[in-house]
Order: C-alpha cells, then sequence, then structure tokens
C-alpha cells in the first residue's frame, strides 16, 4: 500500500497538471479565455454576443440567449446568416446530463423534382437561382428551442435584434470587409437591402434594415405562425413563385424541424458529438477515428507527420461521406458504420507517411461538390447553471441567393445548391428532401469538463473540428489557444491541393510538398479557415470558460451579476 501511495504522490503533479491543462495560457496565445461563475456567449459579432449576455442579466438561460445572440447575428452579418437560412443545434441540459441535438434544415419545395427540372429544359442548378431556395428553418429552430427549453417570449429574445435592425448600427472592421457580395448586386431586391452607400462601406458606416425590423415584430407578436403561415408566408411564396420557384404556402406550412440523437466518437478518453445526417458532422467523427491511429502527440503540433496524418484523413472521411450521406428520410444511410473503430482501422491503413494521396477511395467518387457554400456563423453559449448550446446557422453561399422578397428585409438561402440532379444517389434532389449539410455544432466531454464549440466555413467545417480537438487532446491547449493556432483546409474531394494559413512555419509546408501536398498559401487569421467559438464548463468548480476566434468581429462576453 505504502508503495501504490507513494507512486501516486509521484504522479500527482502530472495528473493535476493534465486536468488542469486545459485551462492554461498558452505560449503565443493572443486573447485570454473569459472566464466567469455566470453565463457567457460567444459569437462572431460582438453586437450579437452583448445581446445574448444582456438576456442572461434578465434572467434568461442559454437557449434564450443563443436565439437572441442568432436574430442579432441575421441584422450585423446578412452576408452569413439570417431567417432566410438554415439552422442545426446542440444543447446540453446541465440537470439531467442529457444532450439534445436539432436538425432545422429545411426542405425542397415538394414540386421540385429532377423530373420536374427535366420537363423545363434543366440540367444543372443554378447556385444562386430559385431552385436553390429550400424552405428556411431558422425560424422554426428558434421556436423549437424556445419551446421546448427557452424560458422567455419572443417579445424579448428579438428585441436587441429589432433595435439594431430598426435605428441602425455601425460597421465593424470585418462587417465592411465582406458587405457587398459584387455577384449578386442584381439579384432581385439584393442592392435595395444591402446597398445603402454610393461607395464601398467602411468601418464605421451605419446601416439600418427597417424591413427586417418588420418582419422580426410579427415573429415577435406570433410566432413562427407568422413565418410559416400568415400574411409573410404568402409574401414570400408569391415572391418566389414570381422568381420561376414551384413554391406553395403548404410547403412552408407543413414544414417542422427535427430533434435527434446526436452521434459520438471518443478520442484518446474524450467523447466527441455532432450531429447525425443529413449533415457532414460524421466526417468529423470519422477522421478523428483514423487520426486516433497515429501518434499525433509525439510527432508535435503542426508538425510535418502531424498535418500530413490530418490531411490524408481528411480525404478518407470526406470521400465516405460525401457517398453516404443524404436525407435519411430518403435513403438508409450506415452511421455506425462510417463511424465505427473498424472502419477506420482500415481507412488509417490506406495512409502512406511518405507520400500524399491524391485519389481517395471509394473510387467512384469522380466530381466534387460545389465550393461556393461556406458564409455561416457559429455561436455558443453558457449559463450560470452549466447549460450549454452549440448553435450554427447559415445563408449557406454569401447572402445565399441574395434574392429578397419585397418588404422583407432579408435573402434566401441558396442550400438547394449542394443537391445533385443524379437520380438514385443519398442526395440526388427529390421533394420534400433535406440536401446534404455543411453546418454542424459540436460537443464534446471528458470527465468534470464540457465543451461546446463549433467552426464555420462550408466544407472546411468537419476539418476544422478535428483539427480544434486534436489541439485540446493531443496537445493540452486550453479552447482559446486551440481556436488561435493556424489551421489547413482542404474544400476539394479528391486531389493533392490544400490550404492552410501562413503562420505555419516554412519548413513545414516544405516537408509537406516535399511529400506530394499541392500547397495554397492563405493570409494569418484567414476567413476561408473558418471562424469558431467555444464555451466550457468545469462541473466541479462550477465556472466557465469561453473563446472567441479573432478571424472574427467577435468576443466571448460575460453575463454581468445583479446588482443593487
Amino acid at each position: 500500500m505504502k508503495r501504490w501511495l507513494s507512486l501516486f504522490v509521484l504522479l500527482l503533479p502530472g495528473i493535476l497538471q493534465a486536468q488542469s491543462s486545459q485551462f492554461h495560457t498558452v505560449p503565443g496565445q493572443a486573447r485570454s479565455m473569459v472566464v466567469s461563475k455566470f453565463g457567457i456567449v460567444s459569437t462572431p459579432q460582438f453586437l450579437a454576443s452583448q445581446a445574448g449576455a444582456h438576456i442572461l442579466e434578465q434572467g434568461g438561460n442559454a437557449i434564450d440567449a443563443a436565439i437572441a445572440a442568432n436574430a442579432v447575428m441575421g441584422v450585423v452579418q446578412p452576408y452569413v446568416n439570417g431567417i432566410g437560412g438554415d439552422l442545426f443545434m446542440l444543447y446540453f441540459d446541465a440537470k439531467t446530463g442529457k444532450l439534445y441535438g436539432l436538425n432545422s434544415s429545411g426542405w425542397t419545395p415538394k414540386a421540385l423534382t429532377i423530373e420536374a427540372l427535366k420537363d423545363q429544359g434543366i440540367s444543372s442548378i443554378d447556385p444562386i437561382g430559385v431552385n436553390t431556395i429550400d424552405v428556411p428553418g431558422a425560424v422554426a429552430g428558434w421556436d423549437a428551442m424556445r419551446s421546448r427549453f427557452g424560458t422567455m417570449p419572443f417579445s424579448k429574445l428579438l428585441a436587441p435584434a429589432i433595435y439594431y435592425a430598426s435605428n441602425g448600427f455601425p460597421l465593424a472592421e470585418r462587417n465592411a470587409r465582406y458587405w457587398i457580395a459584387k455577384r449578386l448586386i442584381d439579384q432581385p431586391g439584393y442592392r435595395q437591402t444591402y446597398v445603402l452607400w454610393p461607395n464601398p462601406p467602411q468601418p464605421g458606416d451605419l446601416f439600418r434594415n427597417p424591413a427586417l425590423a418588420n418582419s422580426l415584430r410579427q415573429i415577435a407578436a406570433r410566432g413562427r405562425d407568422a413565418y410559416y403561415n400568415g400574411p409573410m408566408t404568402e409574401t414570400m411564396v408569391n415572391f418566389l413563385r414570381s422568381q420561376g420557384g414551384l413554391h406553395t404556402l403548404e410547403d412552408f406550412r407543413d414544414f417542422q424541424p427535427e430533434w435527434v440523437e446526436p452521434v459520438s466518437t471518443t478520442y484518446h478518453g474524450w467523447t466527441i458529438y455532432e450531429l447525425p445526417p443529413n449533415g457532414q458532422g460524421i466526417a468529423a467523427l470519422s477522421m478523428l477515428n483514423i487520426m486516433e491511429h497515429f501518434p499525433l502527440a509525439q510527432y508535435g503540433h503542426n508538425s510535418v507527420n502531424a498535418l500530413h496524418v490530418m490531411i490524408e484523413a481528411k480525404k478518407l472521411a470526406y470521400a465516405d461521406m460525401y457517398r453516404y450521406v443524404g436525407d435519411p428520410r430518403f435513403t438508409p444511410i450506415p452511421v455506425q458504420q462510417l463511424i465505427s473503430k473498424q472502419l477506420a482501422d482500415q481507412r488509417a491503413q490506406l495512409i502512406h507517411m511518405d507520400k500524399a494521396s491524391c485519389q481517395v477511395v471509394p473510387s467512384q467518387i469522380e466530381t466534387e461538390l460545389d465550393k461556393h457554400g461556406n458564409s455561416t456563423i457559429y455561436l455558443s453559449a453558457i449559463d450560470k447553471d452549466g447549460n450549454i448550446v452549440s448553435l450554427i446557422q447559415s445563408n449557406y453561399a454569401g447572402y445565399g441567393t441574395g434574392m429578397v422578397a419585397p418588404g422583407l428585409g432579408f435573402s434566401f438561402q441558396n442550400r438547394g445548391a449542394g443537391f445533385q440532379l443524379t437520380p438514385g444517389l443519398p442526395n440526388s434532389l427529390d421533394g420534400h428532401k433535406r440536401p446534404l449539410h455543411t453546418i454542424i455544432p459540436a460537443f464534446m466531454e471528458k470527465g468534470d469538463i464540457r465543451i461546446g464549440f463549433g467552426i464555420m466555413g462550408g466544407w472546411n467545417q468537419a476539418q476544422a473540428h478535428a483539427q480544434f480537438v486534436s489541439n485540446i487532446v493531443d496537445f493540452h491547449m486550453n479552447v482559446q489557444s486551440a481556436l488561435e493556432q493556424p489551421r489547413f483546409t482542404k474544400e476539394t474531394f479528391a486531389g493533392c491541393d490544400v490550404m492552410m494559413e501562413e503562420t505555419i512555419p516554412a519548413d513545414v509546408r516544405a516537408g509537406l510538398a516535399a511529400r506530394g501536398h499541392q500547397i495554397q498559401l492563405l493570409e494569418p487569421l484567414s476567413f476561408t479557415v473558418g471562424q469558431g467559438a467555444a464555451v466550457v464548463r468545469d462541473t466541479t468548480r462550477k465556472v466557465n470558460f469561453a473563446a472567441g476566434d479573432p478571424r472574427s468581429d467577435g468576443a466571448a462576453i460575460p453575463q454581468e451579476p445583479a446588482t443593487p
């Protein structure tokens, strides 16, 4: 007994260091984590984070704060999200310890089929055309969240967004940089809604959207019915049909989000959760399963070997995801096989440490998905009780289609651009079907630590999740440092091309190039590798932590305590 006690005493400092390493500042870390006994909201825009924190101060919980923050995001960053888009969420209920998943991705018009397009002589989908506009799911998602777990009425939750839309707000730095989408200038309603200045906007220029304020007021008063079963619905359907769409009032009225069971895998003792298909989340889990076969921690962070393994694992995981994932209501999807350790055993053997693979299996993948859809927001919220929301919301491409119905103030998504027009595939176009989605929230836990996290950016997301998890697990970074680290991204499915931030050392890039990787350099803190956020709950100490990505205008903002 004494021998074991002595050994434990010798090992105790290392054990404590490993447990507490999630909270240590890493050398070179630019920002500190936000730490509080109260709630924290982290979004890509500080006004949205502040709105969510204010809801917490008024007595709301993490669900309430997330809805309020998301609504403000749709006002202040309409080029990446809004009520014309879709929503996915993971919610950790601290009282029960249960994790809930919400899929509020919209479906196509019932009449929109491959045959219907063929009858019109259409053989490919215009990426910003009306046929890419599925029924938007964001408002229905808010309603589902609020009805099941929220505590406040929409009138209170949407008040900050209504204020900013009605009274205006000055553009932040990245706001001004990404605001104008020149390719959408001639889309119906785009110029009138978003281009308010004779010259490109500058930081500090004021933007107002009174039409969006009115739309939000209707939702605040009537809830989801205002959007899916009322005068606003009629306006949307009439507009979409005038553009050649096949949308009907019934397509909107009958739409419902779906509560789903999250799927998970383990990675070196941590459990990582994603949402099941029709999203790409299983690719992150598959990628982690493959990475687990290699000693990344021994290789070193962002070393040649570590990056080589992750890039190769990405190709293999995404190949399977693209081959099998679609809407599970239409096509059986072998989810458990795709995220199994057994499959990862086989896939890991395909990685050659001395050479990049430019062709990946399954071999029947001969085409690439469209690469234009990377405009998304991710936010996370945690309240004083430890409830966590991990939420992602998107228009798909910037402003989606850029189409704005008269008087409504928001653009419609183009999520349907991801469908395939070849019959019989998991992601083939069909009526009332949801496309293969890129947007994914995530959650991870081990022992007394819970982390809600996500990183936006089209097909960047699953691979960015895997890199974030590796930073936490393999290299013992805290969440802020894990977000700040240079990342790679590969938007294509085949080939040896890969993009990475130029802050990855030159000698490492040279080593990767020697193995056949064709590297395209990105600026430091590039939008291309996504913007993320994370919140952490230490359940033993009942302390919350949060991180914000320096690639955004965002911030993690804590709730202030009530004072006399």
